[in-house]
């Protein structure tokens, strides 16, 4: 890595951060001599209820704190956090529009150019007026309510609407096929639906209306489909869908709200259900805890983001990914949220700094993909647009290249916080992230998030300080998930979590710590997808491909590219008598396309004879992976047929030109 920081922050915007103000509050409830941002972090690891404490009075949190903040146990997932708790994620939300009712508190723009402001008080109403429809609709707490929207205001004010009650969200992208929706709603059962009617996407419009319907048709649970307007064609879309009615009839009875009420509820009350990538099998159902994220939301945002009140944050995210549940907290520090949907790339390359300029963005927040596309595509955002708001810049999905920590500093501004960050959808949060008062070294990821006691182990389960291993955490943390849907014995969760290092948070990626302190993510350990920073399940590609009669059985890896990305590589095995043409692959990827997603579709496509297996007919993915990157095979002697890996070695269709 370099041997100069790429930017460090000035004396005048440390004195600033909000970082600074809590190592105030950190030295004057520990009675240490904090100097930085590292000693605040080891206190926060070694003393977790005097720290999570002290992030509940920092951010305001409203409700009763009651008299423990935590309380261990010999299990690493059985300890909790502020069990006398109660408290309502929606209230804490919406709190810091009090006395700023005018101000925007939602700015959404789409790829066709429509824009729409919300103040805070008419965010409140409008979370107001569904809440008292929701109820009507004999909504309880605890009952799911699924949405397949786009990142537009209405997702927000449902959101918030069904957390004020005490009901439990779940949302996905309107892009994703009715199969790879059902896998996800359908273990969840919700009682209401919301849709839009449609949405845009790189300069095309799809109206979703027979989607919704065949998801409805499969979901017994849905008592109601409310339909809402994207194109203009909702109340046509609730015609044709059965027991479906439009957004403003459904809230028309109830346009005089203006202040919603909010149930008091345990730290613990169940908030979001995010699912899993689906590698082995339907997506994992994440049920994570109110109080849970938004301590964790909280702490992240304003100590290691520096969103401050009335700052304009933005996240380029759909409804499917965790950072749009991030994105939403951002309220409740105070911030507005920019909202937008469709093509970063449409009607250019430009497009979201125009977003930028024209509000006033002062953090901008998107993949790594995206910044190296930006980089390809030429723009030189600094030239051409007027980002002296801009103070922070995001990045995740993906390991960040060092050039593209380059093209950054050059290219989009020098005086700017590149906030590299890595977490998951299982914590909804990050383990590792941007530190606002110390320097930005290429390549590198500052540090570990306040309250993670992060680390980097090998094999053996033994800290690892030079060199690759697997990211762990060692220690609790508020937004551990409370558990998964339908896993009452939490086989599933120990599984997934805590099996390969007992009593310690195994997440699955390879990372390695550096000379700063810092952490360096090299991708996924597990045999998840990653092309463009968007993690896709093998399983949800499998669902599509074996249904078709050519197909005997499938195997998808990711294939690393020379620009640092990940294209997915499909290998099939055909049924006799079947070659595969060109007419065969455009198929597969068509069937790939709308049943599952355009995210899900390979970029290659490749016959083999046969795919290796254990002995108990589980196909291996992750050796598969390991033989097309030239890595040595583990745990070979496990495999049914081992002599079928060679089949993938040096694949004549997988060389780059």
């Amino acid at each position: 890595m370099s041997e100069a920081p790429l930017w460090i922050p000035s004396e005048a915007r440390k004195a600033q951060a909000l970082l600074t103000r809590f190592l105030d509050l950190a030295r004057e409830r520990s009675g240490r001599d904090m100097a930085d941002y590292r000693a605040m972090h080891a206190w926060s690891v070694a003393d977790p209820a005097a720290f999570w404490d002290a992030v509940w009075d920092f951010a305001r949190i409203r409700g009763e704190k009651g008299e423990v903040a935590y309380q261990p146990a010999e299990e690493m997932r059985k300890s909790c956090f502020f069990p006398q708790a109660r408290l309502n994620y929606a209230e804490n939300i919406l709190a810091p529009g009090t006395g700023r009712e005018e101000e925007p508190a939602l700015i959404f723009r789409n790829e066709a150019g429509l824009e729409r402001v919300l103040s805070w008080e008419a965010l409140k109403s409008a979370v107001a007026g569904l809440q008292k429809a929701f109820l009507n609709a004999g909504v309880k707490r605890g009952d799911r309510i699924a949405a397949i929207t786009p990142n537009m205001p209405e997702a927000i004010i449902g959101m918030l609407a069904a957390s004020s009650i005490g009901a439990v969200w779940s949302s996905c992208s309107p892009d994703f096929g009715p199969r790879g929706i059902l896998d996800r709603f359908g273990q969840i059962e919700p009682v209401l639906l919301l849709a839009c009617d449609g949405y845009h996407y790189n300069g095309k419009v799809f109206d979703i209306t027979e989607k919704v319907r065949a998801v409805k048709a499969e979901l017994p649970s849905v008592r109601q489909v409310i339909v809402f307007d994207h194109l203009g064609r909702a109340q046509k879309a609730a015609c044709q869908i059965p027991d479906a009615v439009t957004w403003a009839d459904f809230v028309a009875p109830f346009a005089g709200e203006k202040e919603p009420q909010f149930a008091a509820l345990p730290f613990d009350h169940p908030l979001y259900i995010l699912f899993s990538s689906g590698t082995t099998g339907v997506p994992k159902c994440i049920v994570h805890r109110a109080g849970g994220i938004l301590l964790k939301h909280m702490s992240e945002l304003m100590l290691s983001g520096d969103v401050r009140e009335g700052d304009r944050l933005f996240y380029f995210t759909t409804c499917g990914w965790m950072m749009w549940n991030w994105l939403a907290s951002g309220l409740g520090a105070g911030a507005t949220l920019l909202l937008y949907d469709g093509s970063p790339f449409h009607p250019g390359p430009e497009a979201l700094f125009r977003f930028a300029e024209a509000h006033g963005m002062t953090h901008f927040g998107t993949s790594a993909k995206y910044i190296d596309a930006l980089r390809k595509s030429g723009l030189e955002p600094n030239g051409q647009f007027d980002l002296g708001s801009l103070r922070t810049m995001f990045s995740t999905g993906s390991p960040l290249a060092p050039k593209n920590f380059d093209f950054v500093y050059e290219a989009v501004k020098a005086d700017l916080h590149l906030a590299s960050i890595s977490g998951g959808t299982d914590i909804c949060g990050c383990f590792v992230g941007g530190i606002p008062t110390e320097p930005v070294w290429r390549g590198e990821i500052q540090g570990p998030m306040p309250g993670m006691a992060v680390d980097v182990f090998d094999e053996n389960g033994q800290p690892v300080r030079e060199g690759l291993g697997e990211l762990v955490c060692t220690k609790p943390f508020p937004s551990m998930p409370l558990m998964f849907w339908n896993d009452p014995e939490e086989k599933k969760f120990r599984a997934a979590y805590f099996e390969r290092f007992p009593g310690v948070w195994h997440h699955g990626d390879f990372a390695e710590w550096t000379k700063h302190g810092g952490m360096i993510i090299h991708g996924r350990s597990d045999a998840t997808l990653n092309p463009g920073g968007v993690r896709i399940g093998t399983a949800e590609i499998y669902a599509q491909v074996e249904e078709m009669p050519e197909i005997v059985e499938a195997l998808a890896i990711g294939q690393k590219t020379p620009d640092d990305d990940e294209r997915i590589v499909l290998f099939v095995r055909l049924a006799e008598g079947v070659d595969l043409t060109e007419d065969l692959k455009q198929e597969i990827r068509r069937r790939i396309r709308s049943g599952a997603s355009p995210r899900h579709v390979p970029a290659v496509i490749a016959a083999v004879p046969d795919i290796p297996r254990t002995r108990s007919g589980k196909i291996v993915e992750i050796a598969v992976r390991d033989v097309v990157h030239g890595r040595p095979v583990k745990n070979v002697e496990a495999l049914a047929n081992p002599e079928a890996l060679e089949y993938f070695r040096d694949h004549p269709d997988l060389a780059f030109d």
